[in-house]
């Protein structure tokens, strides 16, 4: 009966049963979801039982799904709610990183708590193509639990492009020979490193207790990204050593394949002060420069900053003062 429910709203395959349950408690109109988290994946250090399950749900019109989902959970919202469901869906799509999120909602029946976000399908397709925010798009570089897969081609498309983005990314930042290990790691940093919360409020070894105990994971989310890059790099899984080739002119193809954000930043940060250059020339400048791997990290963690401080002011007003407060000592507890 679970199954054939399951079947009918369309979750992915091997879903538990929980997920499915959880989402029979909101709107059915969701075009994407996806589970993350400690709750969800395992981290090292991580064993506590009372994980918050953070969700996003992505959506086709925010406005109707705000509408319907106040409707059935007025309980979820901040005070943002009486501003109207129309304001909800414009601060949602116009503010911070493009995502909603309610957060220490508690779910008594399946005894959970659970943190969703809610994002337009438009904007999720833009930041996992042009890493805009690299908000979502960063999340969905490392394994998470697909709940409701989706059935847009565009979106399945942009999923597969996010990967190869994090690839040729991560092979920039890396040395001519690395660890499978260091390639995961690599690719969890990448909207890690600049992260206002790992400021404070977030563990500081976060992408190492990711990425140790979900190889395999990891292992099974690349291998079919990877078998696109054979003519660029030796990839090896387990204790034997990756190899790349890191001349300029494969520098270059990696860079002109970055999503269009970094390039955009690439070439603003490169033009400062001096002679404006195109596009092309900045690349190809860069991948002949020895710093190439310092210039990107720190354009990304510049990036993911600016992103990242704009998504948690956004989430105050979301989440309201008072879980705010709440959240923030979650947070700090489990740092400490």
């Amino acid at each position: 009966m679970a199954a054939a429910a399951a079947k009918a709203v369309g979750f992915a395959k091997d879903v538990a049963p929980l997920y499915y349950r959880i989402l029979s408690r909101f709107p059915q109109n969701l075009s994407f979801c996806f589970a993350y988290g400690s709750a969800v994946k395992p981290q090292t250090g991580n064993q506590s039982k009372q994980s918050m399950i953070d969700l996003i749900y992505c959506v086709e019109n925010s406005f109707r799904w705000h509408a319907a989902n106040m409707d059935q959970n007025p309980t979820h919202y901040s005070a943002l709610k009486y501003l109207g469901k129309g304001f909800v869906a414009r601060f949602q799509e116009n503010w911070g990183a493009k995502v909603y999120f309610n957060t220490l909602v508690e779910l008594k029946e399946e005894n959970v708590m659970i943190k969703y976000g809610v994002v337009s399908q438009k904007d999720l397709i833009a930041d996992l193509l042009d890493w805009k925010d690299l908000y979502l798009a960063g999340r969905l570089h490392k394994p998470v639990e697909i709940i409701k897969q989706t059935t847009s081609s565009q979106l399945q498309t942009a999923l597969q492009s996010n990967l190869r983005s994090a690839v040729h990314t991560a092979l920039l930042t890396l040395p001519e020979t690395f660890s499978e290990y260091d390639f995961y790691f690599a690719i969890s940093n990448l909207s890690y490193a600049g992260d206002f919360r790992m400021t404070f409020g977030e563990n500081k070894n976060k992408v190492k207790n990711i990425v140790q105990p979900q190889l395999l994971n990891f292992r099974e989310l690349y291998r079919p990204i990877l078998q696109q890059f054979h003519v660029y790099v030796d990839f090896s899984t387990g204790d034997t050593q990756c190899h790349q080739d890191v001349h300029p002119e494969t520098k270059l193809h990696h860079l002109m394949q970055l999503p269009m954000e970094p390039q955009q930043r690439i070439v603003k940060f490169w033009n400062k002060g001096g002679p404006q250059q195109d596009m092309e020339d900045v690349l190809r400048a860069i991948a002949h420069d020895i710093d190439c791997a310092v210039i990107i990290r720190q354009i990304l963690k510049d990036l993911v900053w600016q992103s990242s401080v704009r998504q948690s002011l956004k989430g105050i007003l979301t989440a309201g003062f008072l879980k705010s407060i709440r959240y923030s000592a979650k947070k700090i507890a489990k740092m400490f």
